[in-house]
Formats: C-alpha cells, sequence, structure tokens
C-alpha cells in the first residue's frame, strides 16, 4: 500500500499546524464563506484544515451517518453555487453512473413515501424489482434529474474550492465514517454488502461498549458490513467509495479505524452493552486502496477502547493516528496521549469534535486532574486554552491541528457535539470578528517550527 503506507520511523508530513473547523461553523454554515476562510487560515500560518464528513447528514445534522458513500451534502452550497446546477453535466452523470442513478432514485422515493426508510417501503420498490423500479424512473424523471444535477453543482463547486485552497498552500484534511446509515442509498442498493435480513432489516448493529463517553455503551443503529463478502468481490463499492473521497481531500481521517480490526457487533434485540467484539477485514480492505489514493494520506481515527491489534494494525499501515491534549491526564506517565509518547508518526490535537472545548473541558475538571495538568505543564495556575494549545504547537507530532473554539477560546456553550445524544450538536457557528488576529497566530506558529519555512 505505497500510497498511503510509510515509514512510521520517518515524519509523514512536514511539520506544520492545522485548524478544525467543519463547513457548518462558518458563518453562513456554507461554502460560500471557504474562500475567506481559507485565506485567513493561510495567512495565520495554518497548512492544513480539518473539516468533518461532507455527506448528507442525518435528521439531527450528523455528518457521520450518511445516506450515501459517495454523495455530497448540498446544503453545504450556497445560492450562487447552488444555481450551477441548471447545468446537465452528462459527463459527471457518465463518470458516476456507478452510484448517482441509484442515489438519485433512492432520494426520489424517500421523498415521495415522505421520509420513510427504504425499508419500509413497498415490497417491490424496497427489494428493487426491476419493473418497479423502471416505473418510479419514469414517474419521478424530474425529481431524480435535479437531484443529479444537486450532485453535479456539489462536485463542480467542491473542486474549485479545493483548487482555491490549495492554491493558497493548504491541505484540506477531510474524514470519512467507517459506516453508513441504515437508510443509506447504499444498503438499499447493494444489500448483500451489509448484515440485513430478507426483509432489509439489520441483523446486527454498529455500536461501542461503555467508555469515556457513555456509560451504557452506544447503539449507532447502522448495519456492519459483510467483510466476506466485500473481500469476494474485490472491494469493489469499498475501493470506489475511497476514490471519490480521494479527489475531494488531500488527507482523509478514517473514523473509527479500530473497527477494521475488530467492531462492537450489537445483535439485533440487544443492549449495547451486551455486543462482542467481531473481527474486522484487517489490513485487506487497506490494501485494497492502493490503487486508488494517489498523493492522499489516510489518517487512523484510533481513539476509544485500543488493543494491540488496533495498534499492529496502524503501524504496519504506516498510518499517524491520532493524540488528544485533554486524555492525556487521566492516569499515569506511561498515557499515550501525553506529549512525550507523541512521535512522527501521529498527529496531535488538543480536542476533536466530539470533546468539550479546552476551556469547557478545563472548567468541568475535578480538582485532582486539574492537579495533574498543573503539574504537567509546570503551571500553578495555567491560562486555558491557551497552556493546553501551545503545549499542541510544542508537542514533537508533525502535524498539530487545534479545533477553532479552542484558538478562540470559548466555552461549553461552542461545543460541537456530545457523543451519545442526538439533538443540540452540530450547530456551533462563529462570526468574524471572533477570529484571533492572523499575525498573532502565526508569530506563535513561528515561535515553535510550525511554519514551513522554518
Amino acid at each position: 500500500m505505497t500510497s498511503a503506507g510509510g515509514s512510521a520511523a520517518r515524519a509523514w508530513i512536514e511539520r506544520c499546524a492545522g485548524v478544525l473547523a467543519h463547513v457548518t461553523s462558518l458563518p453562513d454554515g456554507r461554502l460560500d464563506a471557504g474562500a475567506r476562510f481559507a485565506r485567513y487560515a493561510a495567512a495565520s500560518g495554518f497548512r492544513v484544515w480539518q473539516i468533518l464528513p461532507t455527506g448528507p447528514v442525518d435528521r439531527y445534522g450528523s455528518p457521520y451517518l450518511p445516506d450515501s458513500a459517495f454523495a455530497g451534502n448540498a446544503d453545504l452550497l450556497g445560492a450562487a453555487d447552488g444555481a450551477a446546477a441548471a447545468d446537465r453535466g452528462h459527463s459527471f452523470a457518465a463518470e458516476h453512473a456507478d452510484w448517482l442513478p441509484d442515489y438519485a432514485l433512492f432520494r426520489a422515493l424517500r421523498l415521495e413515501h415522505g421520509g420513510l426508510p427504504w425499508y419500509e417501503w413497498p415490497a417491490r420498490l424496497r427489494d428493487r424489482a426491476p419493473a418497479a423500479l423502471e416505473a418510479a424512473r419514469a414517474r419521478l424523471a424530474p425529481v431524480i434529474a435535479d437531484i443529479a444535477r444537486e450532485q453535479h453543482a456539489f462536485d463542480r463547486t467542491w473542486r474549485a474550492f479545493k483548487a482555491d485552497l490549495n492554491a493558497q498552500g493548504l491541505k484540506l484534511f477531510g474524514d470519512v465514517p467507517l459506516f453508513l446509515a441504515h437508510d443509506s442509498a447504499d444498503a438499499w442498493t447493494h444489500r448483500e454488502l451489509f448484515q440485513l435480513d430478507a426483509n432489509g432489516l439489520c441483523e446486527a448493529y454498529m455500536g461501542v461498549p461503555p467508555d469515556a463517553f457513555s456509560a451504557t455503551g452506544q447503539d449507532w443503529g447502522c448495519p456492519p458490513y459483510r467483510w466476506e463478502a466485500m473481500r469476494a468481490e474485490g472491494f469493489r463499492w469499498w475501493t470506489r467509495r475511497f476514490a471519490v473521497q480521494a479527489r475531494r481531500f488531500d488527507l482523509i481521517r478514517i473514523d473509527h479505524f479500530r473497527g477494521l480490526a475488530a467492531y462492537w457487533r450489537i445483535p439485533r434485540g440487544a443492549m449495547a452493552t451486551e455486543g462482542a467484539w467481531t473481527p474486522g477485514p484487517g489490513r485487506a480492505a487497506l490494501d485494497a486502496l492502493g490503487g486508488v489514493l494517489g498523493d492522499v494520506r489516510l489518517v487512523a481515527e484510533d481513539l476509544g477502547y485500543i488493543t494491540d491489534d488496533v495498534v499492529a494494525l496502524r503501524k504496519a499501515l504506516g498510518l499517524p493516528g491520532m493524540r488528544v491534549l485533554q486524555f492525556a491526564f487521566d492516569s499515569g506517565p506511561d498515557n499515550p496521549h501525553l506529549p512525550q509518547h507523541h512521535g512522527p508518526d501521529c498527529v496531535v490535537y488538543t480536542g476533536t469534535h466530539d470533546n468539550d472545548t479546552t476551556l469547557g473541558w478545563w472548567r468541568h475538571l475535578d480538582e485532582p486532574l486539574r492537579n495533574a495538568v498543573r503539574h504537567y505543564l509546570g503551571q500553578s495556575d495555567p491560562r486555558m486554552p491557551e497552556a493546553l494549545v501551545e503545549c499542541a504547537w510544542a508537542s514533537p507530532a508533525p502535524l498539530a491541528v487545534v479545533p477553532l473554539q479552542d484558538l478562540m477560546g470559548l466555552g461549553s456553550e461552542a461545543r460541537m457535539n456530545t457523543p451519545g445524544t442526538e439533538r443540540g450538536n452540530w450547530r456551533w457557528r462563529f462570526d468574524w470578528p471572533q477570529l484571533p488576529e492572523a499575525s498573532k497566530t502565526r508569530e506563535t506558529l513561528l515561535r515553535y517550527r510550525r511554519l514551513p519555512e522554518t
């Protein structure tokens, strides 16, 4: 796996800094403001802009259970971008003929059925009877065409956005969820690749056991893959998924990377705590990507309950992992998130989109943990979040990424997501006057040797 691999003994990227801010956190929540923010990020000295997944979101706004492995979230487009949908885009349709017609039909049918998931449609549509599909295509042709044009507009707008960002010296760091929503075009179209029964219902669900985010574990409501079926088809669908994403990003984080080693399978009707670790496909799934990634680098999201086999898989593939400073102080000196354990094969963060902001985290820490942080930083009264942000910049990790909320010094009111909850997430947006002065950020990054010219 040449493009995603490499030696863990050398840095996988030059020493630099990144900012984490999803497109929906821009002032209008759309891509319109992307060029302006890119100019700000470049002027501040950042060389990486990390965002969350860009697929269609679920009813709660989460981008981590998309209804397509390939489609873009057209809600991210502004009015001018959406106008581009008037073009027919025949070449785009031909290039994406392996997924676009099914996705457009899926969306049109779901609209026709009042938002019902595909597994509650009439049996002939649910089970994709050819005559029923042909009739639906004829009946819903105008809606299908609109959805296809919408996807063409997304593709064209996104390419222009990325080209402008790259021209300013920024790399775009994307995020690919490992699993998809049950109510997705892919589960409907490729039922054989998912653990679904004859009626399209989940035989089991994906989730995680109890952890720091939830004492009762989490049931994500999405079906596990049939990895053996994927292997039997040469990982064709899986590889195509990453080929599409590789055109949108320079770096890609694989969310829930540990699921490739083993995933938490919850049988239908069971509680999340009653699940069991089940072997995943291992390196075969990532070895299959070697021919489609080009120069795009993969990053493993290796947070949570990480066992030796997960570490071994990541290292065997030469993928950088993640270190989060908010996780560094709740155990002894062997905690891998402590900066002295950061190496050339990792990305360091103050926190992620699933964490509270660093200021909110600090305010909610109990006194023993606060003392541990004070002791480590050598400061009796550390100024937060600045102290942890500078700890990230000082880390030996080649790439340090800080959420925009931490750069702004915001508290829990700016938290992006609380795992295990459905409502009230994914809503935070900033206003332009809130942004820190670019020159001051640049001076700080220069001091910590995170500007490329240093």
